[in-house]
């Protein structure tokens, strides 16, 4: 797998893919991030992106990982103190999670963006962006009659931070696609009060996860069922063992006509085989024994034809998932007993 096949693998979207060609020609020493609102315990969903750093590891960029302490704050998520703790939590469960440590830099967003510079430059952003941009870009954070005007300024505080970072590439969740547009959009347009390069930078967006108890929507820490950190082995079993898997890759929609994707195959496709090399599915011989396999597309291919039954493939992810999962969990009782 060449540099830009490794960088791209699993992107739902790649913006743009000239740009970013250009990057993998010459990554080394390149700087990608991914900014996270500190939360405690991570997620699949945060693993999900994570998984994508640390391919851009392999491909030789450094990794910055920007806990958004500041972010939190303007999203109602606690006092800085408590903010910061949580955060603490995060960092530790993304080593554990296979991030290099030697690679990887941990950034607090309070380190620069109480700053002079950057909040003159939020402030110019605040006046040349509109409220309705402003709002599509919001869109993904709080919206509704609860939104506050913090949740306004959220967005144009992540379309600069990727300025203050000095970063060569910016990755997030395909939800973070109106953000990463707003930077690309308004960025380039700017005096700026720093030395920092205002040109716009490439995007990489990573899939999200469908609702693993219906395939509709997207899994969700708020709300549903969603796998993290804090899950035991047996935990983990009996989520992925209730999830939705139908042995097809396009399932019916459900009773009110919603489009469906089958999350445990997602799941492989994005969180497993990009972090083992081989697959094995163990089965009885009265079932035709053992399946090993090397990519994705033989094993959903096989789930489609009869070949591979549901409950094989969702034990068969259960335990690959609970290896990913064992040292954060391990970090997070070691915090609970310190």
């Amino acid at each position: 797998m060449d540099a830009y096949e490794l960088i791209t693998r699993n992107a739902t979207e790649v913006v743009t893919n000239d740009e970013v060609r250009a990057l993998a020609e010459d990554p080394e020493g390149k700087r990608v991030y991914v900014g996270y609102e500190p939360s405690g315990v991570l997620h699949i969903g945060h693993m999900l992106t994570a998984t994508k750093l640390i391919d851009l590891q392999e491909a030789g960029f450094e990794v910055v990982v920007l806990l958004a302490d500041v972010h939190a704050y303007l999203n109602d998520k606690g006092t800085f103190a408590e903010i910061r703790e949580t955060a603490e939590r995060m960092r530790d469960q993304f080593l554990a999670y296979g991030l290099d440590a030697e690679s990887t830099e941990f950034v607090y967003g309070s380190e620069f963006q109480l700053d002079e510079e950057y909040v003159l430059d939020t402030h110019e952003l605040e006046v040349s962006t509109t409220l309705n941009r402003a709002q599509r870009a919001m869109a993904e954070i709080q919206g509704g009659d609860t939104a506050k005007v913090s949740h306004l300024v959220y967005p144009l505080m992540q379309a600069l931070d990727i300025v203050y970072l000095d970063l060569d590439l910016a990755v997030g969740g395909l939800d973070q696609r109106k953000v990463h547009m707003l930077h690309r959009e308004q960025i380039p347009a700017m005096d700026g009060e720093s030395d920092h390069d205002y040109e716009a930078r490439p995007c990489l967006h990573t899939p999200i996860l469908a609702d693993l108890d219906t395939g509709v929507g997207k899994m969700s820490s708020s709300s549903g069922t969603t796998i993290s950190m804090e899950d035991s082995t047996a935990d983990i079993e009996e989520k992925i063992n209730s999830a939705f898997c139908p042995p097809t890759h396009d399932p019916e929609p459900d009773d009110e006509g919603n489009e469906r994707e089958n999350p445990v195959l997602e799941i492989f496709e994005y969180s497993v085989f990009p972090r083992f090399d081989t697959v094995v599915v163990e089965r009885p011989e009265q079932y035709g024994g053992d399946l090993a396999y090397d990519d994705y597309e033989p094993l959903a291919a096989d789930l489609e034809a009869g070949e591979l039954h549901p409950a094989d493939a969702k034990g068969a992810l259960a335990d690959y998932l609970d290896e990913l999962i064992a040292p954060g969990r391990e970090v997070l009782r070691e915090l609970d007993r310190s």
